[in-house]
């Protein structure tokens, strides 16, 4: 892991810049108190909205969820170095990313590709690292195709996130306009995506998968789909890459009447807990795990403290849980109850313009 000089946990900030916002915002959070300070922000890059952080820890990577790209129908991908004393980032290079609207991005655990799901294009591309961090070229594009029978947003594909399984073998992209998980496998030599043997699975129709997050023991998996406000428990079987649905249920207390679209999901690093985002009810939903079986009990619904809660992040020891409220402008800090999951406000909040996306970097 990268040394750093000053102890903490650095909080790097993902936005839209139609508004206020200039850039990546990087914060410092005080680990006793869970309060953040600012540090320093990455300008001049358009809408990087979701950000990935290289297994190394010395790049950041950002889509650019914009619809053209250089003349042509495109999103981009935005490489950074990370300053191993402060944190700043550095910008790098960019790299079209083969379909408009990208979203999402993670990178494969040996820090040699990255993969990105263009929403707009409702396709996926892959892009090698090299060694000093710049972006390559893409290796593979795979354009998914079909819709599902739903209304809105549901007549073509729209891919959402692409994620790699806890073994780094097998890829999983959530298609919120096919109600589909794909699965891929990834070939680490050539940097392409293979259909895995059982290429996707299925969801109920009109729920729009959005993201997904692996349980730390690596047998199950969960889904949180956005349309329907309800959350997806599958059983994984890590030897074919297949997932089997074991529990649905609704991230939505008992009695809501408005309207509501879930965001983002993570699970606790102690596996304990799974969490979920909801815009609309604006909370947090906290779920209690069943670790032999996998299934779900809803433990509580936390208010976000502002509007369009986007992604939330679990710092590094378990004690807080960060929320962006895209719409309120703030990170709102909470701290865990590592007995019952449940989230107590700290009274800290941040103002971040048009915040989308948090990731956190360990300071040792």
């Amino acid at each position: 892991m990268t040394k750093y000089s000053n102890e903490g946990v650095l909080v790097y900030i993902g936005t839209y810049t139609r508004g206020q916002s200039e850039g990546i915002y990087v914060y410092r959070m005080d680990q006793s108190s869970g309060v953040l300070g600012f540090a320093s922000k990455a300008i001049g890059v358009e809408n990087p909205s979701f950000l990935a952080l290289h297994p190394e820890q010395r790049y950041l990577y950002a889509v650019n969820e914009v619809g053209r790209f250089a003349g042509r129908l495109s999103g981009a991908v935005s490489s950074f170095s990370i300053n191993p004393k402060t944190g700043e980032l550095t910008f790098l290079n960019q790299q079209p990313s083969h379909g408009p609207g990208p979203c999402y991005l993670s990178v494969d655990k040996t820090g040699r590709f990255v993969l990105v799901a263009n929403y707009g294009g409702g396709s996926l591309a892959v892009l090698p690292i090299q060694d000093d961090g710049h972006l390559g070229a893409a290796t593979d594009f795979v354009q998914h195709h079909s819709s599902t029978v739903g209304p809105r947003r549901q007549r073509i594909p729209h891919a959402h996130c692409v994620i790699l399984d806890p073994y780094n073998r097998y890829v999983f992209a959530t298609d919120l306009g096919l109600d589909k998980i794909m699965i891929y496998q990834l070939d680490l030599t050539q940097g392409k995506l293979r259909p895995n043997d059982e290429p996707w699975v299925q969801v109920k129709a009109g729920a729009g998968p959005r993201h997904l997050s692996f349980h730390p023991n690596g047998r199950s998996a969960y889904v949180i789909n956005e349309l329907d406000s309800t959350l997806t428990a599958f059983s994984y079987d890590e030897t074919h890459g297949t997932l089997r649905e074991v529990q649905t249920i609704s991230t939505l207390p008992e009695g809501f009447k408005g309207t509501n679209d879930c965001a983002d999901v993570h699970v606790s690093a102690s596996g304990r807990f799974v969490y979920g985002s909801n815009r609309g009810h604006d909370s947090i939903v906290v779920f209690a795990v069943d670790e032999d079986t996998g299934e779900l009990t809803c433990v509580d619904h936390e208010p976000t403290q502002g509007r369009n809660p986007r992604s939330f992040v679990i710092d590094p020891s378990g004690t807080f849980l960060l929320v962006a409220n895209q719409d309120a402008d703030t990170i709102v800090t909470f701290r865990v109850d590592r007995q019952t999951g449940r989230l107590v406000s700290t009274g800290h909040v941040a103002e971040v313009p048009t915040p989308v996306c948090l990731k956190m970097l360990a300071v040792p």
